[in-house]
């Protein structure tokens, strides 16, 4: 079985949820474990919040307006890509790995990626080649309910 969708949203805080509820919808329908979808679903909110919030402006100085998702259920493998026309990481070349900064433990912000990377199975941020912006993307491993008519084969 292969599922594959893609959102263009907003940015504003509203269209997480969105995103999140589309997720565990897919998951459940496809007959995912319960657990490796709300895994996959906070990682997605956190990468989705970090598009809100940092997606910044675009490559021409104007305010990016919009982020993606793009969600890939293939066979045993789920992978997820959340993608913003910001400045991206100024740190990096564009197609570069960033390293996850560590928060300290009394900081307010900045646990969303090393929460994405404990999340999932595999992950990578950075830019994409030849264009602006950051680009997070996870993958994990499913396991499915019990019984489910949907199963990976």
């Amino acid at each position: 079985m292969s599922i594959w969708w893609s959102l263009h949203l907003r940015r504003e805080a509203a269209s997480v949820p969105l995103a999140r509820r589309l997720l565990i919808g897919t998951m459940e329908t496809a007959g995912v474990d319960p657990d490796i979808s709300f895994d996959l679903s906070v990682a997605l909110s956190e990468a989705c919040a970090n598009a809100v919030e940092h997606g910044g402006d675009d490559a021409l100085g104007g305010p990016a307006q919009a982020y993606r998702v793009t969600a890939y259920l293939d066979g045993e493998r789920c992978r997820i890509e959340v993608a913003d026309s910001g400045p991206g990481f100024s740190s990096v070349a564009a197609g570069a790995a960033v390293r996850i900064p560590v928060a300290s433990a009394d900081a307010e912000s900045g646990r969303g990626l090393g929460l994405i990377r404990e999340l999932a199975d595999h992950v990578h941020i950075g830019g994409a080649p030849g264009r602006s912006g950051s680009v997070v993307s996870f993958d994990k491993i499913l396991k499915w309910r019990e019984g489910t008519p949907l199963m990976a084969v």
